[in-house]
C-alpha cells in the first residue's frame, strides 16, 4: 500500500435527501472495489495502490451526478509514498474509546 486518499464529494443538491442519497451512492463506489475505508462524518478515507485510487477519485463526481445531483463539488487530500504509508489502523487505534 503506497498511498492514501480522504475524499469529501458535495452534490450541487439543497435537499437533505437528495445530499444524503447521492453521498450514498458515492460511498457504496468506494466500497465496491474492497479496499480499506473508513467513512467519517465530513469524508470517507482509503487506502491501497495509488492508481488504483486515482481511478475511484476520478470516479466519485461522476457516481454523484449519476445518482441524480446536477452537479459535485469534490475536494481530496492525497498521501503518496512508494515506500509505503501508515495505514489508517496505525493513524487512529490509540485515539478509540475501549
Amino acid at each position: 500500500m503506497n498511498a492514501s486518499v480522504a475524499i469529501q464529494v458535495l452534490p450541487g443538491v439543497n435537499d437533505r435527501d437528495e445530499v444524503i442519497r447521492a453521498v450514498d451512492a458515492v460511498i457504496a463506489y468506494i466500497k465496491s472495489f474492497g479496499l480499506p475505508a473508513v467513512v467519517g462524518p465530513f469524508e470517507t478515507t482509503i487506502e491501497g495502490d495509488y492508481d488504483t485510487l486515482m481511478e475511484i477519485v476520478k470516479g466519485c463526481p461522476r457516481v454523484c451526478v449519476e445518482a441524480g445531483a446536477p452537479s459535485a463539488m469534490t475536494y481530496v487530500k492525497i498521501n503518496f509514498c512508494p515506500e509505503g504509508v501508515l495505514t489508517i489502523e496505525q493513524k487512529t487505534a490509540k485515539h478509540r474509546e475501549a
